[in-house]
């Protein structure tokens, strides 16, 4: 169906049970879709003198300003550090306090009104040492050496009985949270299963339950953007939002902290190209990026229907009060539009 030919349609997510509107009339074509707060400063003019690089706590030869790190990679001090994984100095939940009773997993079911100790963990990942590189500057090698440094942190963090899920996600640009321009992620892991994740799988179980298929393992080839041997990365169904990329692994896998090298390196080379692809095509945009897996010691029964994947959210528009007030979104470019584009856009130059 052309873009000429389109008008509004609702549909429902089958990972996240979400209703989207599509409403291509409040917008402009999907291919004039551009964001007006890019992330980069423009480049100077010719014969201009171009601005002092800044520097900042994320930079090599700062590091004593940083909160405690956890680790680094390469691991000897004697070699330059590529990435560095610390505690965040000012944290959403302090593994300094005492973890609630019980994990906080009992208290989950409580009805009510309830508060627990802010026990929890928050980390950041500075993913280069350098303050101009961006995560898709790097070389596919370097985004699979992120990723694989994701990876062990979430397997250190799960050994802790009191910790029940990570959430990995990064953050480009102020107005997508960012508080530091340096390029770096952060994960959190939580004493409870966070409400998003209990109704992402809710959901999920809901459609294997009737279908007996894994919501990920199959999508429309209309909105697939790219592939690999091992991963796709398609815009959903349902996107919530304009240009929203997920990666999805091919083969079902519930857990992204399992994840090997060579699978890592195919990760990060479709990841580089993804956002690549949205830098160019909107202007280098605000994002969020969000790995969503599954809970740790998940039961066997539910891992049929629990496939973990990237979700990419460019920040284009404002939430409004439909949104905030329904649960439902608005999005202006159909996901087989925005597939197209993407697919068709060419970051080799």
């Amino acid at each position: 169906m052309g873009e000429a030919s389109r008008t509004s349609e609702a549909r429902r997510d089958a990972v996240f049970g979400r209703w989207v509107v599509f409403s291509p009339a409040r917008s402009r074509r999907p291919t004039d879709l551009k964001s007006h707060n890019p992330t980069t400063n423009p480049s100077p003019a010719p014969g201009a003198e171009a601005a002092p690089k800044p520097s900042c706590p994320f930079c090599a030869g700062r590091e004593s300003e940083c909160a405690p790190q956890i680790f680094r990679v390469p691991p000897e001090d004697t070699l330059p550090w590529r990435i560095r994984v610390i505690e965040n100095l000012y944290p959403a939940l302090r593994r300094d306090v005492e973890p609630p009773e019980g994990g906080g997993g009992e208290a989950e079911e409580v009805p009510g009104e309830l508060a627990l100790s802010g026990f929890g963990f928050h980390d950041v990942v500075i993913e280069t040492p350098r303050h101009d590189v961006r995560l898709w500057d790097l070389e596919a090698e370097g985004v699979r050496d992120v990723l694989l440094a994701y990876a062990a942190r979430v397997r250190q963090l799960g050994e802790h009985p009191a910790v029940k899920y990570v959430q990995v996600f990064k953050n480009h640009g102020a107005s997508a949270g960012a508080s530091m321009a340096h390029s770096h992620s952060q994960m959190l892991g939580t004493p409870f299963v966070p409400p998003s994740v209990k109704s992402r799988f809710n959901c999920m179980k809901e459609v294997y339950d009737k279908s007996g298929n894994c919501s990920l393992c199959e999508s429309s080839k209309d909105i697939l953007i790219s592939e690999t041997p091992n991963f796709s990365a398609i815009v959903p169904f349902a996107a919530s939002y304009p240009f929203e990329i997920w990666i999805i692994p091919r083969q079902h896998l519930s857990y992204f902290h399992e994840i090997d090298q060579d699978k890592a390196l195919d990760l990060g080379s479709l990841l580089k190209i993804m956002l690549q692809k949205l830098s160019k095509q909107l202007n280098d945009p605000p994002f969020n990026f969000m790995i969503h897996s599954a809970p740790f010691g998940l039961s066997s029964s539910c891992l049929p229907y629990a496939h973990w994947f990237v979700q990419i959210v460019p920040q284009l528009s404002v939430i409004g009060g439909f949104e905030l007030g329904s649960g439902c979104y608005i999005n202006p470019v159909f996901p087989e539009d925005a597939a197209k584009i993407l697919r068709e856009l060419d970051c080799s130059t």
